[in-house]
């Protein structure tokens, strides 16, 4: 995978999976902006890594459920790169619970970030990729946005409108050499999974015929080959990283 000369913005890339992806782009070349919504100093410390290896970086807060600070990151990438190649839409929360319980500012906050967040990057990063008539455009999904899951209406909701929103696009999309697909990672050991009991591990484990949670790693071996040539004829499609539970 080779991405030298490429740039790519990674939302939501202070921790977990965004972090990974951030240094494993710039591990093949690329030059990364990483966003984060509120803590910029682990922007920063991504951006620093990314640096040591010779890449350029750049760290941004921004607020991606606000159009004007989603267009603000962009603009900014653009202008410190010359260009975005890649988009990879990761930011993303949660607020769990029961629907009955639920109250109508968990469910606008997950519905904000997480989709509208997506619309808001997407929409900005496409008008530069039109006129170049080439990019990539990579959404975390979850595969709960294809299973559901009880008490993560919204959650599961955000991410199976995402799943619809990769494929519309990819079809308004294509013929500008632009190709849009999500990734749909299992269980995978970040800050969202740590606080699960050992109960619920282990009920989790035995759904997973791979026998163990995800790595970070795991999902970027997916992001990074959909971001490839390789995939150049790969458009509107979810690919799953969940060690088989949905099999």
């Amino acid at each position: 995978m080779d991405f030298s000369g490429k740039a790519v913005v990674v939302t939501g890339g202070g921790r977990g999976i965004g972090r990974a992806l951030a240094l494993a782009f710039a591990r093949c070349g690329a030059d990364v902006a990483v966003a984060v919504s509120r803590d910029l100093a682990a922007a920063e410390a991504v951006a620093e890594e990314i640096a040591k290896q010779g890449r350029r970086s750049l760290a941004r807060r921004a607020d991606v459920s606000q159009w004007q600070a989603a267009h603000q990151l962009i603009e900014e990438a653009t202008a410190a790169f010359g260009k975005i190649d890649v988009l990879v839409n990761n930011a993303g929360t949660n607020r769990d619970s029961l629907l009955l319980r639920m109250n109508e500012e968990d469910w606008d906050a997950v519905l904000d970030v997480n989709l509208k967040g997506t619309f808001h990057c997407t929409q900005a990063a496409l008008r530069g990729m039109v006129r170049q008539r080439s990019g990539r455009i990579i959404n975390i999904t979850s595969i709960l946005g294809l299973t559901g899951n009880p008490g993560q209406a919204n959650y599961c909701a955000s991410k199976a409108g995402i799943i619809g929103f990769t494929r519309a696009v990819a079809r308004e999309v294509g013929s500008r050499g632009i190709t849009v697909n999500a990734v749909a990672p299992g269980y995978i050991h970040t800050h969202m999974t740590a606080g699960l009991s050992e109960a619920q591990v282990a009920e989790i484990l035995r759904r997973i015929p791979l026998g163990r949670l995800g790595e970070s790693e795991d999902v970027c071996g997916a992001v990074l080959f959909l971001a490839s040539d390789a995939a150049a004829y790969i458009t509107g499609q979810v690919l799953i990283v969940d060690g088989g539970m949905t099999a």
